[in-house]
């Protein structure tokens, strides 16, 4: 699986003819306007394709960052985020995060906290991104103090997907901030994750064919 993605990513580097390829994933409760603020970054250009067995929507992107053409892949929840919790392979070789809440919803800004420790386990030192989305609802709340952000010494941006306020400085930053982190990373928590791929795909070919099988994979697929 993993050595399937990674030819999959040469393959759209010599396709988009670029010099290398990063990873960003988006993090938050459902309705926050992740898939809201992708599109407005990508405007007319963008072409989300559905991966359904990861249950996921993939967004590519071209960017030029010093100098050299960079192959983004913005990697969206696809309603994953509904049951609290994401698929290890989500992360796999993440090279930064946004993590999005809602300002209008409470809960969704408490629930950061659940988000960025699942982060953290898979991805202990990827930069991440918090941003405070439909800012444009009620532009007082750029007023407000917002601790978690300061908590954990993350960025915090104002946004609106609807009319595109600091969309587009906080999608350029998170790339430059992905190509640094790729340049300048071990990746060891890459080599753990292999590790439990491997595991997993001994355990179905320990089950053998058949029903068993088909089941185990039903429920990686939805997970």
């Amino acid at each position: 699986m993993a050595r399937d993605r990674a030819k999959a990513c040469e393959l759209d580097q010599e396709k988009y003819d670029a010099d290398e390829n990063v990873k960003i994933i988006c993090l938050g409760d459902s309705a926050v306007g992740k898939s809201k603020l992708m599109e407005r970054f990508l405007m007319d250009g963008f072409q989300p394709q559905q991966l359904s067995t990861y249950a996921l929507t993939l967004y590519k992107h071209t960017a030029t960052v010093d100098g050299r053409t960079v192959l983004v892949d913005f990697w969206d929840t696809a309603g994953q985020e509904r049951f609290q919790s994401m698929h290890a392979s989500y992360y796999h070789k993440a090279h930064a995060c946004i993590m999005v809440f809602d300002v209008q919803r409470k809960v969704t800004y408490k629930n950061l906290s659940t988000w960025y420790t699942e982060l953290r386990e898979f991805r202990p030192e990827i930069p991440c991104i918090v941003v405070a989305n439909k800012i444009d609802a009620d532009v007082k709340v750029t007023q407000k103090s917002f601790n978690f952000a300061k908590k954990f010494s993350l960025p915090l941006y104002f946004v609106s997907a609807a009319d595109g306020t600091n969309v587009v400085k906080l999608f350029n930053d998170a790339i430059r901030l992905a190509v640094s982190y790729k340049h300048n990373s071990r990746d060891f928590m890459d080599e753990v994750l292999q590790e439990l791929e491997n595991f997993e795909l001994e355990q179905k070919e320990d089950d053998g064919p058949g029903q068993g099988q088909q089941e185990g994979t039903k429920s990686l697929a939805a997970s």
